[in-house]
């Protein structure tokens, strides 16, 4: 299981959301289920950044703005 706060935890260097969103599609090869228990702390975080997220994880990084 891939928590998101783990990967906040584990990534300092990330700036941006899209920065999250290319961490979550390299990490979703190495896992199956993915867990948003935190929202992601940047200032360009949309307000549909689940689904955005979701969709890293299931390689549709791309997801509607």
């Amino acid at each position: 299981m891939l928590y998101l706060s783990e990967i906040l935890l584990q990534h300092h260097d990330i700036q941006t959301f899209e920065q999250l969103c290319e961490v979550v599609s390299r990490k979703a090869k190495e896992h199956v289920h993915f867990k948003m228990d935190v929202k992601p702390p940047y200032p360009d975080t949309p307000a549909n950044w689940e689904d955005r997220l979701e969709g890293a994880f299931v390689g549709i990084h791309s997801v509607t703005k």
